[in-house]
């Protein structure tokens, strides 16, 4: 019998916390961009806010000063080919919106037309945790813009995405 790796078992357990696929939108000066994410988690009903966790080093956390907007368009289960396109990322001069239907709403970033949902928010609170950072943003707005179900995820391991 093979012994119990104990990092491995801790990695495994904290891999099964489910998490939803999201992505995440953003604007500076005439640039946008945007980046699929899966730590996006409601943290207050009253305002409601929501958490983003980005690793450490993502260009679009530059974007993302107190005040700023950004767009969680939440995906529906179907639709990989957001993953596919946004998973690769972008570079800063890289037009992530090619071949995306999107729409805007008074200036804000794209909002994927063909996503599940969205919320139009308002960066509230930052703080570095470990090799991630975490945007704390206030939800201004949203809407359900389609049927479905939201795509979940579920990691092997805790210790990578």
């Amino acid at each position: 019998m093979e012994p119990v790796n104990p990092t491995k078992q801790l990695q495994a357990a904290l891999g099964r916390i489910v998490s939803g696929m999201f992505i995440i939108t953003a604007g500076q000066g005439e640039n946008e961009t945007g980046m699929l994410a899966s730590w996006v988690q409601q943290c207050s009903f009253d305002p409601p806010l929501v958490s983003v966790a980005l690793r450490k080093g993502r260009e679009i956390a530059s974007w993302l000063p107190e005040g700023a907007r950004f767009i969680v368009n939440i995906l529906d289960d179907t639709q990989t080919d957001m993953l596919i396109h946004f998973g690769r990322g972008f570079s800063e001069k890289e037009p992530a919106f090619a071949d995306v239907d999107v729409e805007r709403m008074d200036g804000s970033p794209p909002i994927l037309k063909d996503a599940l949902a969205f919320l139009d928010c308002r960066v509230a609170n930052r703080c570095t945790t470990g090799d991630h950072e975490l945007i704390i943003g206030q939800v201004v707005a949203g809407r359900l813009l389609g049927e479905g179900h939201p795509m979940v995820h579920v990691r092997k391991s805790g210790g990578h995405y």
